[in-house]
C-alpha cells in the first residue's frame, strides 16, 4: 500500500505542477457551469437533475483527456523503463496510476459542490439526488479513469490513448440511447452495458447495489487490462 500511495502521490503532484490541471480543470467548470445554469433559469427548477444528465457525454470526453498522459507520456520520453527497474510490481503502477486520476477527478467535481449550495439559496432543494448523484459521478469517473488508463498503456502517443479512451467511454455512454434500434432480445443487454443507464439510477438518489457491481467491474477488468498490457510489453 506504501508503494501504492508513493505512486498515486507523484503522479497527482504531477497534474498540478503541469498545464493538464490548470486546462482541465477550468474547462471542465466552463462547460458544466455553462450547460447547467442556462438550463437552470430556462426551466426555472431547483434541482440537479440537467447537471447529472450532462455529466456522462462530459466525463466521456473530458477523463481520457485526464488520463491520456499516465502510460503514453512515459513511453514516449523513456521514463516508462525507468519505472520498471524500480522496486514496484505491474500492479501497485497500475493501481497508483488508477488512484491518482481518481483523485484529481475528485478534486475537479469539488468545486460544483457550490451548485447544490446556490440552489439551496433559491428554492427547496432535496438533497437524496444530490447525494446519489455525486456518488454515481465518483463511480463513472473511476469506471472512465480506468478505461483512459487502459487507453494509455496500448500506445505511446497521447492523442492515440485520448481517441481510443473517449471512443471507449462515448460508447458506453450512449448505449441507451440506441435501445430503439436494438432487437428486443439485445435490449437488456444494451441497457445493462450503458454506463449512463447505471449512473442515472444513482443520480435519482436510488443506491442498487447492482449499479454499484457495474462501475466496480469496469475498474477491476480494465485496470487488470492494463496490467495485463504491462506484462505482455515487458
Amino acid at each position: 500500500m506504501s508503494r501504492i500511495k508513493t505512486i498515486a502521490s507523484k503522479e497527482l503532484k504531477d497534474y498540478f505542477t503541469s498545464p493538464v490541471a490548470y486546462i482541465v480543470i477550468p474547462l471542465f467548470l466552463i462547460v458544466t457551469g455553462w450547460f447547467f445554469f442556462s438550463t437552470f433559469f430556462l426551466y426555472d427548477r431547483a434541482g440537479m437533475r440537467d447537471f447529472f444528465t450532462l455529466l456522462p457525454m462530459i466525463f466521456s470526453f473530458i477523463i481520457p483527456a485526464v488520463t491520456m498522459r499516465l502510460f503514453a507520456e512515459e513511453m514516449n520520453i523513456g521514463s516508462y523503463e525507468t519505472l520498471l527497474t524500480m522496486p514496484v510490481s505491474f500492479t501497485e503502477i497500475a493501481v497508483g496510476k488508477f488512484t491518482a486520476a481518481v483523485l484529481f477527478t475528485g478534486a475537479m467535481l469539488l468545486p460544483t459542490l457550490s451548485y447544490p449550495v446556490f440552489i439551496s439559496f433559491l428554492g427547496e432543494l432535496d438533497p437524496g439526488p444530490v447525494i446519489g448523484g455525486y456518488i454515481g459521478a465518483l463511480l463513472l469517473g473511476g469506471a472512465y479513469c480506468a478505461i483512459g488508463l487502459f487507453a494509455s498503456s496500448l500506445t505511446r502517443s497521447q492523442i492515440i490513448a485520448f481517441i481510443i479512451g473517449s471512443a471507449i467511454c462515448f460508447t458506453l455512454t450512449v448505449m441507451d440511447r440506441l435501445l430503439v434500434l436494438m432487437p428486443a432480445g439485445l435490449a437488456s443487454f444494451v441497457d445493462f452495458m450503458s454506463a449512463s443507464s447505471h449512473f442515472q439510477n444513482i443520480a435519482k438518489g436510488v443506491i442498487d447495489s447492482r449499479d454499484i457491481v457495474y462501475f466496480l467491474s469496469i475498474m477491476i477488468i480494465a485496470v487488470f487490462g492494463t496490467y495485463l498490457v504491462m506484462k505482455e510489453r515487458n
